[in-house]
């Protein structure tokens, strides 16, 4: 974990008590127990999303608010949905369906409630179908995923899951788990809200076992291990799972984010804004 993260975390402090509705009586209090526990924090030991998780959790106790993101979370969705049809055809009537399903979903991730919360999904959605990708081992993946027996596709967050749904489809492969977080967490999805879109008409739907904005495999549950040892291929979606993910040397792995901050491209090698599909480890 970078020092530029719990910087990230300060600033997110005053979003998160307005989302939950925290007194002003009881903030001042609030963010000095937070800082303090941020300042006490091993970089060297931790994980980003999983502080974001720990804060989280104390605003819910406090608040009584369980999932502060329900709303934008189905407006997303129904967003998305609203424009299913014309994405699938969009898919269908191009040169690559595998390539332009893949910018479509890559794409989606800029669907994010985090520290940021600034988005232009149908932007990002124009831009990422006529940019070149800053690392690209879209051709590897696409090597990988004819071979593979078993896929697990590790979902981020709701809307973004409409167009992997989209994705997986194009993809067409008989034997894919999608897994999502097991308790809300920002925005990602919940078995709830995948189910809501149909992903278990494409794939085996299935949770990790943890509310951790992120794929942290010290945190999640036996049943998802297993799944994840034996997998011949492991789809990465998103910043918060590559931050889980990102010192693992794994060639299975690979990740199709969009950047969405300066340490997580200074890591990749690639700007902050551009698109990357990038390969755990190269063979």
């Amino acid at each position: 974990m970078n020092y530029e993260c719990l910087i990230c975390q300060i600033k997110a402090l005053p979003k998160r008590l307005e989302l939950f509705n925290i007194p002003e009586e009881k903030r001042n209090v609030l963010v000095t127990e937070f800082i303090r526990e941020i300042a006490d924090i091993d970089l060297d030991k931790s994980y980003s999303p999983e502080v974001t998780r720990n804060l989280l959790e104390k605003l819910k106790q406090h608040s009584g608010i369980s999932d502060p993101f329900e709303k934008e979370k189905e407006e997303s969705i129904r967003e998305l949905m609203a424009h299913y049809d014309e994405f699938k055809n969009r898919i269908a009537e191009s040169g690559d369906p595998f390539d332009t399903a893949l910018r479509l979903a890559i794409a989606g991730n800029i669907i994010d409630f985090g520290p940021t919360h600034n988005f232009d999904v149908w932007g990002t959605i124009d831009k990422v179908l006529h940019s070149q990708f800053a690392v690209n081992d879209s051709t590897k993946l696409r090597t990988e995923i004819a071979k593979a027996q078993t896929i697990l596709y590790l979902g981020d967050n709701c809307g973004e899951n409409v167009l992997d749904k989209l994705f997986l489809e194009t993809l067409n492969h008989p034997n894919v788990y999608f897994a999502v977080r097991d308790q809300p967490v920002l925005n990602d999805a919940t078995l709830k809200e995948a189910s809501e879109i149909g992903l278990p008409g494409i794939a085996t739907l299935i949770s990790n076992g943890d509310d951790t904005p992120s794929t942290l495999l010290h945190r999640v549950s036996p049943d998802f291990k297993k799944i994840y040892d034996s997998a011949d291929l492991i789809i990465s979606k998103g910043m918060g799972n590559y931050e889980g993910l990102m010192d693992e040397s794994d060639p299975r792995l690979f990740f199709l984010l969009m950047i969405k901050c300066p340490m997580i491209g200074r890591k990749i090698g690639a700007p902050e804004g551009s698109f990357v599909v990038k390969r755990c480890v190269n063979i």
